[in-house]
């Protein structure tokens, strides 16, 4: 008798992402944080860690299966830890990692900038 057990798909780490323009940090970072969705996941676990359902609750109007994907790309690349928080089928808890906290300052660049930008799209000036 094989006791053996089957790993889910999606139980297992992603493999690590290329740059697609070697040895360019710019393409670098905008693959890692890059697109719609990641800055905004890194803003949301700035505060504490949180289960899957809660980050879904404060971006309501992203997909189930793009959250899923933004953060399989965010811990392929070390910027956050998933963590189950109990046996199998259990919660999982993603959090910043040492190094996705390093992040964050462009992360407020880009609320500040943000901020600003609405200012100057709200004044009509091109």
């Amino acid at each position: 008798m094989q006791t053996d057990k089957k790993v889910l798909s999606g139980n297992h780490p992603s493999p690590r992402r290329k740059n697609p323009v070697t040895g360019c940090p710019l393409t670098a970072a905008l693959a890692a944080v890059g697109g719609k969705w990641k800055l905004i996941i890194i803003y949301w676990l700035a505060e504490s860690p949180k289960h899957f359902a809660a980050i879904k609750r404060e971006m309501s109007s992203i997909s189930q299966k793009v959250l899923t994907q933004q953060l399989r790309e965010l811990e392929s690349d070390g910027i956050i830890d998933r963590k189950p928080t109990g046996p199998i089928p259990a919660p999982v808890e993603y959090s910043l990692t040492a190094y996705g906290k390093s992040v964050l300052p462009l992360v407020e660049s880009a609320r500040s900038w943000g901020r600003g930008h609405l200012v100057h799209l709200d004044a009509g000036v091109q």
